[in-house]
């Protein structure tokens, strides 16, 4: 696994963590696909090295990736759009959503205070501050979708797609 993640780190990165993640072996069956080899980490990372062309083939397979995360990202901003200017949604519908963004934000804010102000027993620290990393991570995913740069992210995969033409 090591050999095939030290191939793909400077040539695709999305790819890397994509083969580190919980859906390596998704990402290795794809690699696999592309190269013509067995479904195996071993068979993917020998025929990686050995092909001249490889950079290019992983290139591909990561533009591949972005379509389809451009596309998961389209379908859900559009399914969002439709809940919130539909007239027959419920109020949950609408705002469910926001009401587990606040939810984190204050678990955040509670559990900081809870830890670094009221304090935490020694053999729960590490629970704690397990819990606050957690929590603190949550914070800045609800942040970035509100606040993120959906913009720019925008430009960044149209540019990728011209490049694909």
């Amino acid at each position: 696994m090591n050999d095939l993640l030290n191939l793909l780190k400077g040539v695709a990165p999305t790819l890397a963590m994509a083969v580190a993640g919980p859906l390596g072996a998704s990402a290795v069956t794809a690699l696999a696909s592309k190269f013509g080899v067995s479904d195996s980490v071993d068979a993917v990372a020998k025929a990686i090295a050995g092909d001249p062309k490889a950079a290019e083939k992983i290139a591909e397979l990561e533009l591949e990736m972005a379509k389809i995360d451009a596309a998961n990202t389209a379908d859900a901003r559009k399914m969002n759009s439709e809940i919130q200017n539909s007239a027959t949604a419920s109020w949950l519908a609408k705002n469910i959503a926001y009401v587990i963004d606040v939810a984190i934000i204050a678990g955040a804010l509670t559990m900081t205070f809870v830890v670094f102000i009221v304090g935490v027993p020694e053999q729960n620290k590490s629970m704690a501050f397990t819990a606050l990393g957690s929590l603190w991570t949550l914070t800045g995913t609800v942040v970035n979708f509100h606040r993120g740069s959906s913009a720019g992210s925008k430009a960044k995969t149209e540019e990728m797609m011209k490049g694909a033409k």
